[in-house]
């Protein structure tokens, strides 16, 4: 589309009462990402009232019209998808403006291949707009969708606000109190007072703020351990400013989640096992787990509106009364089939019907199954076919073929989730955002037990492959040629891991884990996986990079497969201001509780890199980190952190993808939290903006 064209939705697909529309960009250093935002607006142009704005702290409309689905990684970066349930859109909305701003100061201009792309509830892209000249915005209205009639349309706007989501906002009626030059001023100050506060920040790091309601369960699992979160600074009661400012109401209702800290258990000794809503001893097979996993799943879907709501809706399910069946059995030709189980959502009158297959442990989903199920949902009119698995997707490697007989006019979705998705979809409801009850919130922790439990078989993706072996000798013995296919393989497996290991920490943190793709515009997901296989039959090693929102830098993992080591590590730019030595000082002083063995590495602007040392030998004299000649120009910091890599191909003890998931763990909880925040902060921009 080009800017100001409009579009009928009827006229690109019969089934648009529920539509998924994405925005995307792409940042060249991997670090640049923006937040999207929706405004529900009447006749007038005007929001009814402040709840018709969502956004980050209000992403779902209690009438399931409109659901932010987060981000999901594409082939060359990410897209932030929202979910709108057009049948359930109250009829004093007129217009649906669809928005995302920078923060920070930053600007649009810094990322490339800015666009927006509209998909129907099969999934079946159904128009793209791609926006230009946005150097010097910082909010953009990427288009709207409107009412003509009985129909919705379509239109690209494309329009640009230097005044940043505040300005948007404003515009249409929201009550928004823009003081984010006062919390900017507050992170300088912050910055300035951190040492004289960072003994009672590094005792209660994840302290301040109003905390929500919770419920208070019975002893958790230790799995359930949460990471701890980058710190945040202590709200001054005695500083009626602040005060008012923490106190401001939210758009978002409070919501229930589980307590910082358990109860202590009434248990005699460690031998007394707690009663648990969905045991898993008795599972003895794998049949015995696909059937009790889909209908814990299911079950939990069905009683916990929330949970249920956030997987269906990136499906293209309409929001409404959500019923699931297990072990159903459906006529296809001579045999029956029976699929795992059945997901139906009724929105007035209408029935959205998903079919859903599941496997468990290190089971493959089987084609002909999945095509089986394809062909019944496509003849009785189903809409989706589900299938879950500790797999992962990836885009352009598909897990299953299917044929899809284009001469039908009734269209089926496919659609992947992995266990790990499940698991973070219910820690995020259950630690960060909340649920409506605690009922709900006791169901959602006795589900993500069930799925951590060793005997489960759901424990997420678990194996490299067979390639993986093979491919470790032939570049120990360097006899692993480019081109091979199973250096690809490997490749993407190693994708694999690392997609899951993103969900695992986003989880824990209740905060944005991406990984970073630094491919060229429009490339080829597949030649982009090849080159890279390419470079893995060359210098033996497979990287990644990690963006974790409220970090200073990229987290980067490297696993060299020849010395077998892995490598965590992040970059910190210098300060802006003051002097060399008080940035070493202050570095030192921050990692006091790092460990020992961290390389700690100086970046400087000549190609032949600093001074380095390990954190041991540098607590004693952190000056040893300052070039020997005061004229070069430091610009930043390396912090790195070795281990010994797994050899296996599984998830055992000694194996690969645990030894990854302990180093990114450990690189996190003991070096990246410790470190300054960016400033001026985008937590302290976001709550303000989220004022009502």
């Amino acid at each position: 589309m080009t800017k100001g064209s409009n579009v009928a939705l009827p006229a690109l697909s019969e089934d648009v009462g529920t539509v998924i529309v994405s925005l995307g960009w792409v940042s060249p250093t991997g670090e640049g990402d923006a937040d999207v935002s929706v405004l529900l607006l009447d006749a007038g142009g005007k929001v009814r009232s402040d709840g018709d704005f969502y956004f980050y702290n209000n992403p779902v409309a209690p009438d399931g019209s409109v659901q932010l689905l987060g981000k999901t990684p594409t082939e060359d970066g990410n897209e932030d998808r929202i979910c709108f349930d057009l049948t359930a859109v109250p009829p004093q909305v007129e217009r649906i403006v669809v928005a995302a701003s920078r923060y920070g100061g930053a600007r649009f201009g810094e990322l490339e291949n800015v666009r927006v792309r509209l998909a129907d509830a099969a999934g079946e892209s159904l128009l793209r707009f791609a926006i230009a000249d946005v150097d010097a915005v910082s909010a953009i209205i990427f288009g709207e969708l409107y009412r003509r009639g009985e129909e919705w349309k379509f239109r690209a706007v494309g329009q640009g606000y230097e005044s940043g989501l505040a300005g948007l906002a404003t515009d249409f009626g929201v009550d928004i109190e823009d003081d984010a030059a006062e919390a900017e001023a507050a992170s300088e100050a912050e910055a300035e007072a951190a040492s004289a506060v960072e003994a009672v920040g590094a005792a209660d790091p994840v302290s301040g703020g109003g905390q929500p309601d919770t419920v208070a369960p019975a002893t958790t699992a230790a799995s359930l351990e949460a990471v701890p979160a980058p710190r945040r600074p202590d709200v001054d009661e005695g500083d009626p400013a602040k005060r008012t400012a923490a106190a401001r109401p939210r758009t978002a209702k409070k919501k229930v989640t589980l307590p910082k800290v358990t109860r202590k258990s009434l248990a005699e000794n460690e031998s007394w096992r707690e009663a648990r809503l969905f045991p898993v001893s008795v599972l003895k097979s794998d049949r015995d787990r696909e059937m009790r996993a889909t209908s814990v799943l299911l079950s939990v879907m069905a009683q916990v509106p929330e949970f249920g709501r956030r997987l269906t809706a990136a499906f293209g399910a309409p929001s409404g009364r959500t019923e699931t069946f297990t072990e159903v059995s459906l006529p296809h030709g001579d045999t029956p089939r029976r699929p795992d189980g059945v997901i139906r959502v009724e929105r007035a009158g209408k029935l959205w019907t998903a079919l859903v297959e599941t496997k468990t442990n290190g089971n493959s989903l089987k084609a002909d199954q999945v095509q089986a199920y394809m062909d019944i949902a496509a003849r009785r009119g189903y809409e989706a076919v589900i299938t879950l698995s500790n797999d992962v997707a990836l885009e352009g490697s598909p897990l299953v073929d299917v044929k899809i007989d284009g001469r039908r006019k009734h269209k089926v979705a496919l659609w992947h989730l992995s266990w790990a998705e499940v698991a973070h979809q219910a820690q995020m409801l259950i630690r960060h955002e909340g649920v409506g009850n605690a009922a709900h919130a006791w169901l959602l922790q006795e589900l993500l037990h069930y799925l951590q439990h060793e005997n489960s078989g759901c424990h997420g993706f678990q194996n490299m492959g067979a390639a993986w072996v093979p491919v470790r000798n032939g570049i120990d013995d360097e006899t692993l040629c480019q081109g091979d296919p199973r250096a690809l393989e490997v490749v993407e497996s190693w994708e694999r891991l690392i997609r899951q290991v993103c969900l695992r920490m986003g989880g824990e943190l209740g905060q944005k884990v991406l990984p970073v793709q630094r491919a060229k515009r429009g490339t080829d997901p597949g030649t982009r996986r090849a080159l890279l296989a390419d470079q893995l039959c060359l210098d033996g090693r497979l990287q990644a990079e990690l963006r974790i929102e409220g970090t200073p830098g990229v987290l980067a993992v490297s696993a060299d497969l020849r010395t077998g080591k892995l490598r965590t590590s992040v970059e910190i730019p210098a300060p802006d201001q003051g002097y060399p030595l008080t940035w070493v000082k202050r570095l030192v002083r921050r990692l006091a509780e790092a460990p020992a063995d961290l390389h700690v590495e100086t970046l400087v602007e000549s190609e032949t890199g600093g001074p380095r040392g390990t954190l041991e030998r540098l607590r004693p004299e952190p000056a040893d980190l300052l070039p020997r000649n005061t004229a070069t120009g430091i610009t930043g910091f390396r912090l790195s952190l070795f281990k010994g890599m797994g050899s296996t191909r599984g998830n055992a003890e000694s194996g690969f993808i645990r030894s990854v998931d302990d180093a990114v763990h450990r690189f996190y909880t003991s070096v990246v939290v410790h470190l300054d925040r960016p400033a001026p902060r985008r937590a302290a921009a976001k709550e303000t903006v989220g004022a009502g």
